[in-house]
């Protein structure tokens, strides 16, 4: 037990030295750093990472590891996977990592016109995969000026207005377009046959879809004089194509008021007309 004396002493010495034992601050916190590494540790570093890189580029190139070994198709409706295999031309055995797909898509759509889309994927580790989408016939080109007869060649029509392949038998439901130019031809140059085809096609998808059903021959005599011949008779004057949706709801409403109508007219869609009734049936 500290004496009188010692406590003395010791309030002496605080005096002395101008410190509060309390205030006095706390030793500072020793921050422990982590060990650098040497300059060997960093070259082995490096040269594990070359070594890995060197490695990758082998097995991608230069091993037999990752080579093309098969190749799938898959997609087709009409073409054949044979005819697809022949126009990819992926070459067997190279090393996948060197695949030029975009060389292999533009190989199948340039040798095929029937494909309207294409896909070339890797499946890792030894596959290449070609998804393709076929164009599909809405309107039909009686070729050459050809009858329906034995003998008749059709040519298929998409959406588009690309004509893409010729085919011996006319595909069931799909109609028939006429074109039947003007003698004007200065409005014959305002627009191009594809443009005119794609016309006629657009007709078609704006038609109500259970009229749609009952076309047989969309006639073109330029881009804003088209007509479609329907089953029984019937013949729906569209114009051009555009405003596709009014004339839609107009033939619509005019079908309805007139069901027994021979002729419809929607080129103005504001002023649809309706004309003759149909003879009845004997």
């Amino acid at each position: 037990m500290a004496g009188p004396a010692q406590a003395a002493e010791r309030h002496t010495d605080e005096r002395r030295t101008g410190e509060d034992p309390a205030a006095a601050p706390a030793e500072p916190s020793v921050r422990r750093r982590l060990p650098r590494p040497g300059r060997r540790a960093l070259l082995v570093l490096v040269v594990l990472a070359l070594l890995l890189g060197a490695f990758g580029v082998w097995a991608l190139y230069g091993s037999s590891w990752l080579r093309v070994e098969k190749v799938s198709v898959d997609g087709t409706r009409v073409l054949t996977e044979r005819r697809v295999l022949d126009a990819a031309d992926v070459p067997l055995g190279a090393p996948l990592a060197s695949l030029d797909a975009t060389a292999v898509e533009r190989r199948v759509r340039e040798t095929l016109r029937r494909v309207d889309e294409v896909r070339v994927v890797r499946a890792w580790p030894h596959g290449v995969g070609v998804h393709v989408t076929e164009r599909r016939p809405v309107l039909l080109l009686r070729k050459d000026g050809g009858d329906t007869g034995e003998g008749a060649r059709y040519v298929e029509v998409d959406a588009e207005g690309v004509r893409f392949a010729t085919v011996g038998e006319a595909p069931e439901g799909v109609p028939f377009l006429a074109v039947e130019p003007r003698a004007d031809a200065q409005a014959q140059q305002r627009f191009s046959a594809r443009a005119l085809r794609r016309a006629a096609a657009d007709v078609l998808a704006g038609l109500p879809a259970g009229v749609r059903e009952d076309a047989r021959t969309v006639r073109a005599a330029s881009y804003d004089a088209l007509t479609v011949e329907l089953t029984g008779a019937r013949t729906v004057r569209w114009g051009s194509a555009e405003r596709g949706t009014a004339k839609n709801r107009a033939l619509r409403a005019l079908m309805k008021a007139s069901p027994d109508a021979a002729h419809f007219d929607v080129s103005a869609p504001t002023a649809p007309a309706a004309s003759p009734s149909r003879p009845s049936p004997p």
